[in-house]
């Protein structure tokens, strides 16, 4: 629309903001009325109409088979058009036509802002299906009557009320027609049987609405009062009613086609089940966040004790043993904070790589500087605890084995996310420049424990392959490359 907008007409960005709410909301009126809208607003010369916007209706047959959007109509050829743009008026007059053996009933109804009509709705209604209306079909149309005068005097849609219409009730879930008074005149049945839903033991016709909502969901104070002017209507508002153990869903829109309220359209859902499931959710949820953290203090309550028996062990690969078990166990640990923090089974790995770096550094402080470029993104949890593990044996061998003590180096981990054969992949590069692999080595055969387990992590659960060469760049040093298929980001 906004496309269509700027190259066909005059419009100004605050009248285009206005045909978004209206077209945010018009799928109320279209099922209301049964009825396609077609949204025409003329050319910038004024000799021609551009169609910016469509609907069709929920509760009826359509009239239009074909997208209208886009389509560029000349003054004239629709004498509706032009007279409800012309003299701002709700145009009905004239014989139905004909489209495909279809008969068609058009009106026209012009949308006006701030005084001004800015465009013209056309709202086509399939008459083939046309039968003895039943008395929510009055009610439906009445309402939408209603509501295309509001459109017409510039009322509707309700200036900073923008509505998220997945989330909101539509006519179907349930709709009741309130007088002045805030008295049902007329509910629909899946609308009764919400409030049956509630507690209520009787018909809604003839009693107010606000009240009766008031007492099948019994609140404190003030909510009360505010609860009964919401469901009376009084104001354009949505709000959630909860008691005997269902929840439905509120929106009240006032109808005022003449300046002064009538009354009231209250749309309402039955999002009992809805709301329970996403408990259900919510509880699994902080279940799994309080697993990951139990896990993590257990880790770390284990990293404590082997600490504890480094320090009272005689023998120095003794105690060297019992670090790398420390740094292994404290890499894993990192990894269940990080998902007990959020609220899927998926982290932003870089915190983690950062924070394995720090950890795995603190073996040669001050002497070989460690850093990240590039950016592993966001992982499985399935993918990140293998790979903080692998992480922290590469780093670590790098550290012990690449820089004589003493020596300063510098080791730089880089991380490249890529698609190859439409598969995501993550490239990971870990090169020092330390004094470079012992001749004959070969990675894929022999190596410490540290590597066996970087061999069984990557090949067998990441899926991903190892290799370990001589760095490119002249000189000393050593290039270790993981290549791991990963998910992709969403």
């Amino acid at each position: 629309m906004n496309d269509l907008v700027h190259q066909h007409t005059a419009l100004s960005d605050s009248d285009l903001e206005w045909l978004h709410l209206l077209v945010s909301e018009w799928q109320l009126l279209s099922d209301l009325s049964f009825a396609d809208l077609v949204l025409w607003v003329p050319t910038r010369d004024g000799t021609r109409y551009v169609s910016v916007a469509q609907m069709r209706p929920n509760t009826g047959p359509t009239s239009y088979q074909d997208d209208m959007v886009g389509h560029l109509v000349p003054r004239g050829r629709r004498p509706l058009l032009d007279a409800a743009l012309d003299e701002g008026r709700i145009v009905r007059e004239g014989d139905p036509e004909w489209r495909e053996e279809v008969p068609v009933r058009v009106e026209s109804i012009p949308v006006r802002r701030e005084g001004r009509v800015l465009g013209v709705i056309a709202r086509n209604t399939n008459l083939l299906t046309v039968r003895t209306p039943s008395r929510l079909e009055l009610t439906y149309l009445q309402s939408a009557s209603d509501l295309a005068q509001m459109i017409a005097a510039g009322a509707f849609p309700f200036p900073g009320q923008q509505v998220d219409m997945d989330a909101s009730p539509r006519v179907g879930d349930g709709l009741i027609r309130l007088d002045a008074e805030g008295i049902v005149q007329y509910a629909s049945p899946n609308a009764l049987s919400a409030y049956h839903r509630l507690g209520l033991a009787s018909d809604l016709v003839g009693h107010h609405l606000g009240q009766v909502t008031a007492e099948l969901a019994p609140s404190r104070g003030p909510v009360d009062e505010a609860m009964v002017k919401l469901a009376s209507g009084y104001a354009p508002r949505e709000a959630e009613v909860e008691g005997n153990g269902g929840v439905i869903q509120l929106r009240a829109i006032p109808l005022k086609p003449k300046g002064a309220r009538i009354g009231s359209l209250v749309l309402l859902r039955d999002v009992t089940e809805l709301r329970r499931r996403e408990r259900e959710l919510i509880t699994k949820d902080a279940t799994i966040r309080e697993i990951h953290h139990r896990v993590k203090n257990n880790l770390q309550t284990v990293a404590a004790l082997l600490r504890l028996q480094s320090r009272r062990m005689d023998s120095a690969r003794g105690r060297e043993a019992l670090n790398e078990a420390v740094r292994r166990v404290g890499s894993i640990a990192i990894v269940h904070e990080t998902l007990s923090q959020n609220l899927d089974e998926r982290v932003e790995f870089d915190e983690i790589a950062d924070r394995v770096i720090a950890m795995v550094a603190e073996i040669s402080p001050g002497k070989v500087g460690c850093r990240r470029t590039g950016r592993f993104g966001i992982l499985d949890a399935e993918v990140a605890t293998p790979l903080a593990m692998v992480l922290t044996e590469v780093l670590q061998n790098a550290l012990e084995h690449a820089f004589p003590a003493g020596e300063r180096g510098a080791v730089e981990v880089s991380a490249v996310r890529g698609d190859q054969r439409k598969q995501s992949r993550l490239l990971i590069t870990v090169q020092d420049d330390g004094r470079g692999l012992p001749e004959g080595f070969d990675a894929q055969r022999t190596g410490n424990l540290g590597l066996q387990i970087v061999r069984t992590l990557v090949e067998g659960e990441l899926g991903g392959t190892f290799d370990m060469v001589p760095a490119p760049a002249p000189g000393r040093g050593t290039r270790v490359v993981l290549d791991i298929p990963v998910r992709a980001e969403k």
